[in-house]
């Protein structure tokens, strides 16, 4: 994961595809079996994140599955090193 701050209230961030998976089912968690004493408030704004990012990756380009490791692993020839250009901007 990287993040990148990009004004005071706004980052940018670069996830592997497990690692937003592995967040976002905390949050999903989280929102359908919260204990009493997380305000509602929070709970929306939880559920309002979740409608957002269940909106962008049906959005999102199908992969081709071929062209994915079966590991699960990101292909080394296409991982960001400190002398590759930066893929997020």
């Amino acid at each position: 994961m990287e993040l990148e701050r990009v004004r005071a209230t706004v980052l940018r961030g670069t996830f592997q595809v497990y690692e937003l998976a592995a967040l976002m089912a905390a949050v999903r968690y989280v929102t359908k079996s919260a204990p009493p004493e997380i305000p509602p408030e929070s709970l929306q704004q939880l559920s309002d994140l979740l409608d957002d990012y269940d909106r962008q990756v049906r959005a999102l380009p199908a992969t081709h599955a071929a062209s994915a490791p079966r590991d699960g692993r990101q292909d080394p020839s296409t991982q960001h090193t400190p002398d590759s250009p930066s893929t997020h901007g």
